[in-house]
């Protein structure tokens, strides 16, 4: 079924959304491998996003959106993940760009509702550098008449060549505040702006997380929408947390989904025997901890208030669920058996996709030093 064949005036319930979500999945499945052979943009499957109403959904009605709530997002991301990871990731770095102005506009009156009017009525897609950047930032601000003068370098700028705005930072050495964390947007359109093909790597080889150059890009003082002290932990920090990391992992754990159906589906037409039976019943452990630990992090965004202790939270959940995902798929290489290994075998791309769970904030040793030093009392920033 193509995408705009979908009815428009059908309610738009979770299950509307996840019925278009699943159709994306198998048509988007049957492209995945060759994007991964080739190490190619999924281009095409976001002309299906955009098709199906998903880039703006999370957007408040309000501002023009399907007002999409933050549990439904991750189930789409999900259902996406089956079919392609690549899609999945890369969609869930624009979601939680989205989702994140949404809750700020929703709880704080924050001044993000031109964006998200934006991002709905022209399909603008949003690419994230956070995850490169964290709490240090990265590249350089110099004061200009009437702005800053950016030079820098993002990496793991997923679904740039598809992107309308860079979402970024840079640290400016203010004369009173010292080393500050800059906030802005950028359009890949703006004079400086080049996307560099670095993106070639073991899995997730759709995404198109290229490396993004910053050279002499004028960014306006009023274009600045946040200031915060460099490596501290910020309010914003505590929210991104919350929000973004439930979609990233719904990712992951659409991407171990997928592996887990097809190593049932292979081990199903082989003889029955203990050492098979007892690695899918593994298989099946590892993918319930994947789940509840993900189901975890959602309940928490949806009722928790940001903070030290929400974010360690999900933080937990986040390693939790990732070292689950990437479990369920090496169980699926073995249950799938020695088909699996072959570069024809979902379950093989599956194996290199699910990697990418590792790197991630707060990748393990930070996670547990934040969740430890929560525990005994002591202060986040060390």
């Amino acid at each position: 079924m193509e995408m705009n064949m979908l009815v428009a005036t059908e309610e738009k319930t979770p299950e509307y959304w996840y019925g278009i979500a699943d159709r994306i999945a198998a048509k988007i499945g049957e492209t995945a491998a060759a994007h991964d052979r080739e190490g190619s943009f999924v281009a095409e499957n976001y002309d299906l996003l955009r098709e199906a109403g998903l880039i703006g959904a999370a957007v408040p009605v309000e501002l023009g959106g399907d007002g999409m709530d933050h549990a439904t997002l991750c189930g789409v991301v999900r259902r996406i993940g089956r079919g392609c990871g690549s899609t999945a990731l890369a969609f869930s770095m624009h979601c939680h760009q989205v989702a994140v102005a949404a809750w700020r506009w929703q709880h704080m009156q924050a001044p993000t509702d031109g964006l998200l009017r934006g991002v709905a009525a022209e399909n603008l897609v949003l690419v994230s550098s956070g995850g490169s950047d964290w709490l240090q930032g990265a590249g350089t601000a110099t004061k200009v008449e009437g702005g800053f003068r950016i030079d820098a370098r993002k990496v793991f700028s997923s679904g740039c060549q598809a992107g309308s705005l860079l979402m970024t930072s840079a640290v400016y050495d203010d004369p009173d505040a010292g080393a500050t964390v800059l906030h802005f947007a950028v359009p890949f359109s703006a004079e400086g702006v080049t996307i560099l093909d670095t993106w070639d790597t073991m899995g997730m080889r759709g995404t198109g997380s290229h490396d993004v150059e910053l050279k002499a890009v004028f960014v306006a003082d009023a274009a600045v929408s946040g200031r915060r002290p460099q490596g501290k932990w910020h309010p914003l920090f505590h929210i991104i947390s919350m929000i973004a990391f439930p979609l990233i992992y719904s990712a992951y754990l659409g991407v171990a989904e997928g592996a887990y159906d097809a190593a049932l589906e292979a081990a199903r037409k082989k003889p029955a025997n203990a050492g098979l039976v007892a690695l899918t019943g593994e298989m099946q452990n590892a993918v319930w901890t994947a789940e509840t630990a993900l189901a975890a992090m959602i309940a928490t965004a949806a009722t928790a208030q940001p903070g030290p202790e929400t974010t360690s939270r999900v933080m937990t959940g986040r390693t939790v669920a990732g070292r689950a995902a990437i479990r369920t798929v090496e169980l699926a290489l073995e249950v799938g058996g020695g088909g699996a290994f072959y570069r024809k075998s979902p379950i093989e791309r599956a194996f290199r996709d699910i990697q990418g769970a590792r790197f991630h904030p707060l990748q393990e040793p930070a996670q547990l030093e934040l969740a430890g030093r929560l525990a005994l009392g002591l202060d986040i920033d060390g």
